[in-house]
């Protein structure tokens, strides 16, 4: 029972510690990336909402493939249905199939990167006052750990840019970043960490 209690207390310091910071930005993905899927399924059909989870997802002729594993497996629905669930911390490489034969399939995928973007704007508001729409944006970013690069290319604005902005972020003690080789990853400091818990 010991091992249980220590389990519990892991997973709410790491709640409270990696998602509730988020809550907003990670509700906000979710609500857009439902809502960007809803509508393609409603104007485009089945297929288009399918064929758009991921570059290597194909559906076609009722059935979907998805392409670039290493062990080939098939997976018969039997009229069992198909639950699609978006995932906001996995990165954008293949979709997961989380296969039980006592429980309905499971497909998990990335949140759309359009919805990422509305989320992280729709959750910098209250920052955007005091920072700037970028940086607020760049904080909530930092906050999910990443590069300059993909900081860049998930906002739609030049690396040099992003660059200068978290320069200000770093020297206002809001963001600390560390070189691996050719990239440069940043995270939130504690204060940055603090500042977003009450934005």
């Amino acid at each position: 029972m010991t091992a249980l209690r220590q389990l519990g207390a892991g997973l709410r310091l790491y709640h409270r510690l990696a998602i509730l910071p988020l809550w907003n930005a990670i509700r906000s993905a979710f609500d857009a990336d439902r809502a960007l899927r809803s509508r393609r399924l409603l104007n485009q059909g089945l297929a288009a909402l399918l064929n758009d989870l991921h570059p290597t997802a194909r559906f076609d002729g009722g059935m979907l493939t998805i392409s670039g594993y290493i062990v080939e497996r098939d997976l018969h629905l039997d009229g069992r249905g198909l639950l699609l669930v978006p995932c906001y911390f996995k990165r954008q490489d293949k979709p997961m199939v989380l296969a039980d034969p006592l429980l309905p399939p499971v497909l998990v995928y990335s949140v759309h990167p359009h919805a990422r973007v509305l989320s992280t704007a729709a959750a910098a508001g209250s920052l955007a006052a005091l920072l700037g729409g970028t940086r607020a944006a760049i904080l909530l970013l930092a906050a999910e750990g990443g590069t300059t690069s993909e900081v860049a290319h998930r906002l739609g604005i030049s690396v040099p840019s992003a660059s200068r902005h978290l320069a200000v972020l770093r020297s206002s003690g809001l963001v600390t970043s560390a070189r691996d080789r050719n990239a440069v990853h940043h995270t939130l400091t504690p204060l940055g960490l603090a500042l977003l818990d009450r934005g």
